[in-house]
């Protein structure tokens, strides 16, 4: 139903959709997002987070079946206020107190090793000819934390949904591989349990794949590793805000109509604030549970939304230099970050 807006005297009245018209794509993305849950249970998908499946599915589904048009005021709707919230909530996954179970060398290692890959990404974009916006979503799901780092600086970056889904792809691309590599590379270098569990969640691109690599060396190995993870994905944060920054002022060099101040990510802001949260008071662990079960839910709900508008042709006509890109990233922050962890004992 249509609902018109007053206006002045003479100035036709704005038609505004009622707010149920969300419903159609909302209610789209979530099956496909509970399909995604129920695939990785199938035995060997667990490597496989359900954000990734989620996109693939959108993807499949858009370019096979078609995604309704009545389901895109849903589905702009889940790209925005819904992975907003999401990504403030995932700030109930880590505290102060694990961070500091890494320890300052560790952290020094992690950061370090983030900052070296993005702004090599960066560099390497430019010498193959990778545009900008596809380079730094590949950067950041790299250096950070995979699809939801991907997902959440293209809320600064602006980048069409193929660069999204491009960037995706080449995080669960070179993750997987990853995780089949590192296990039989730490046993030929006789890497001890802390030192593997450091180097997989320094380098490896997302949770679940940290999770299925770091395991196979031991529990010490995966719980050192989950923490560097997790405290890999509180550089999000600043990250997101540097971009962000940066791109203000990429904007108003290239002459282009920009705000007078650069946007600010207020969700991110959501994000640190519950950490603290988190940090401070004692959240039941039942509770922590079924928040992080629909933390990843509502991603995996944003990125079914983003496959679902999504088409193969246009992912098709970017070639195969991105690929190279997150290949070459992928290769610098393994090497660079194992080298960290050796020379610094």
């Amino acid at each position: 139903m249509l609902s018109p807006q007053r206006a002045p005297i003479g100035v036709a009245p704005a038609i505004v959709p009622h707010p149920w018209w969300i419903a159609p794509g909302l209610i789209l993305a979530a099956i496909i997002a509970g399909l995604a849950f129920a695939i990785q249970q199938i035995p060997g998908m667990g490597v496989f987070s359900p954000m990734i499946l989620a996109i693939i599915l959108g993807m499949a589904f858009h370019n096979t079946i078609g995604t309704p048009a009545q389901a895109k005021p849903g589905l702009t709707f889940a790209l925005k206020r819904v992975l907003r919230l999401a990504i403030v909530l995932l700030g109930l996954q880590l505290t102060f107190t694990q961070m500091r179970e890494v320890g300052i060398g560790g952290l020094t290692i992690i950061f370090v090793s983030l900052a070296a890959t993005f702004f090599f990404t960066k560099w390497f974009a430019r010498l193959i000819g990778v545009e900008r916006k596809l380079a730094e979503l590949i950067a950041a799901g790299t250096s950070i934390c995979g699809a939801s780092a991907v997902i959440a600086m293209n809320t600064v970056t602006e980048a069409p949904d193929e660069d999204v889904a491009y960037g995706v792809a080449c995080v669960t691309l070179f993750g997987g591989v990853a995780v089949l590599l590192y296990p039989l590379l730490a046993e030929a270098m006789a890497l001890s349990q802390r030192h593997y569990g450091l180097w997989t969640g320094a380098s490896i691109h997302e949770i679940a794949q940290v999770v299925a690599a770091a395991f196979q060396r031991g529990p010490e190995a995966g719980h050192i590793a989950t923490v560097a993870k997790l405290s890999r994905v509180m550089m999000l944060a600043p990250m997101v805000f540097g971009l962000g920054l940066a791109a203000h002022r990429h904007k108003r060099a290239e002459g282009g109509a920009v705000r007078a101040a650069a946007p600010i990510p207020w969700f991110v802001l959501g994000f640190v604030a519950l950490v603290s949260v988190n940090s401070i008071v004692q959240i039941p662990p039942l509770a922590l549970r079924w928040i992080a079960l629909v933390t990843t839910f509502l991603l995996s709900l944003a990125l079914a939304a983003m496959g679902l508008e999504t088409d193969f042709r246009k992912l098709m006509a970017e070639g195969l230099k991105p690929v190279l890109l997150g290949g070459a990233s992928w290769l610098f922050i393994a090497v660079f970050s194992l080298l960290l962890i050796e020379f610094t004992g």
